[in-house]
């Protein structure tokens, strides 16, 4: 009986997608393109709360060299090939909405690859993504997806794509003109002018 099931788990291991891993918690996988027989990276989420939201997960991928980011749901969101919008939010930073396109074999898997980058950097300095997908049937499939284990698995794909990414230069706010303003009237009249012709000096060599 633990022969056969051991059997059965490596048939398992063999067969089954990549999306069929990572239940509890975001996980880092390579496998082979069976069509290409290329390798290919991926970093799978967990699933959102059942009770809570619909079924779906979360993908970035690495293939070829490129970026993508995908989502799967068992419920229908589009007709193959099909244009369809969603909305994330991470955290509680504003809202961004995108555009992706489902598979030309799937009705229930999208991707993009314009806005693979940005999504996958802005989720590894989030605890939770919110996703909304907008189906064809005008029905509305949300789920939130805990960030909390997913800064490993999605270094380790940007890094095979030769993206290089780190949390904590995630975490540092763009320095605002508000801030500036502020620091600059903490400086001396001579601090100030010593300021302002380094900073005339680097827009004369932007131009």
């Amino acid at each position: 009986m633990q022969t056969f099931c051991k059997l059965v788990g490596v048939l398992a291991c063999c067969w089954l997608p990549a999306s069929a891993f990572a239940i509890n918690d975001w996980s880092y996988v390579q496998e082979k393109d069976r069509l290409t027989n290329r390798n290919y990276s991926v970093a799978i989420s967990p699933l959102p709360r059942r009770d809570l939201y619909d079924n779906m997960r979360l993908e970035v991928m690495c293939k070829d060299n490129a970026l993508q980011v995908t989502i799967e749901s068992t419920s229908l969101i589009a007709s193959q090939g099909s244009r369809f919008d969603v909305e994330y939010q991470i955290d509680q930073k504003p809202p961004v909405n995108i555009q992706m396109t489902t598979f030309k074999d799937s009705k229930r898997r999208g991707y993009t690859n314009e806005n693979a980058q940005a999504i996958a950097t802005q989720m590894l300095a989030g605890k939770a993504i919110f996703i909304r997908v907008n189906t064809l049937i005008r029905e509305v499939l949300s789920g939130s997806i805990p960030l909390d284990d997913a800064a490993k698995p999605l270094t380790q794909v940007l890094a095979d794509c030769g993206i290089t990414a780190t949390v904590n230069s995630l975490d540092e706010k763009p320095y605002s003109l508000i801030e500036f303003q502020q620091d600059f009237a903490k400086l001396n009249e001579e601090q100030q002018q010593q300021l302002l012709d380094k900073i005339r000096k680097l827009l004369t060599e932007m131009y």
